[in-house]
């Protein structure tokens, strides 16, 4: 906090050292909740699915609060619920993560977490990108390119940026960083070989996740069903 504030660390006008500490003070006394909680929810299906449903109902306030104050923040839904749950089916289906708390509640809380960065990063970059470039969409528009194409040939590229974060972990995965479902398992006295499958099938599943969430919050921009400015007249609206 102390840092934050010396070097002024800001984001649109508001400081960031208050929000290192209260986001701190908030995480400890919901891993205190969420820790007094687990071993109630793990104990049927309906409180188990209950519990997953609220992570992301959580996920798509924050997100959409993040990317625009206005009324259309809800839409961050679906590339949400686009990424996380096809992917979450398919590991279930498979077997690969039993219909149980103890395995389902932080497979969850991973691709939602990463569904979460990518569909923030990816829509507040393309926001701004069309923000900053706006000019550029309305001679595209004039020369008679559609809406939806002349706002993603702006905010594409600064949508895919959304994607780097995830693909430099993967990437470094065992040579720089030592993720933690890799951790905890090693913790937990599996091999150094079964911990090592686990992890890579996470960091795929969580690639994919981050994607489809990607070109879903890019299509909703397209279209012009997030926003934070309405669309002038010329631009479809």
């Amino acid at each position: 906090m102390a840092v934050g504030a010396f070097a002024r660390l800001a984001h649109d006008g508001r400081g960031h050292a208050r929000a290192v500490a209260f986001a701190g003070l908030r995480a400890a006394v919901q891993l205190a909740a969420v820790s007094w909680l687990i071993g109630w929810v793990v104990g049927a299906v309906p409180t188990l699915l209950g519990f997953v449903a609220l992570m992301y109902a959580v996920a798509v306030r924050t997100a959409g609060r993040r990317i625009t104050d206005n009324g259309t923040w809800w839409w961050t839904s679906v590339p949400l619920a686009a990424g996380v749950f096809p992917v979450l089916l398919v590991l279930l289906l498979t077997g690969l993560v039993p219909l149980d708390g103890i395995a389902l509640v932080p497979i969850a809380g991973i691709l939602i977490g990463g569904a979460l960065t990518a569909t923030v990063l990816a829509g507040r970059r393309a926001l701004e990108e069309l923000l900053t470039r706006r000019g550029e969409v309305e001679a595209a528009l004039a020369l008679g390119m559609p809406d939806r194409e002349a706002r993603l040939e702006i905010a594409r590229p600064a949508a895919a940026g959304a994607l780097l974060p995830g693909l430099d972990q993967t990437r470094t995965v065992g040579l720089v960083t030592l993720p933690g479902a890799f951790v905890g398992m090693l913790l937990g006295g599996a091999s150094p070989l079964l911990a090592g499958a686990v992890q890579l099938f996470v960091l795929v599943a969580l690639m994919l996740v981050q994607v489809v969430a990607v070109a879903a919050v890019l299509e909703l921009i397209a279209r012009g069903r997030l926003h934070r400015v309405p669309l002038a007249a010329s631009e479809g609206e």
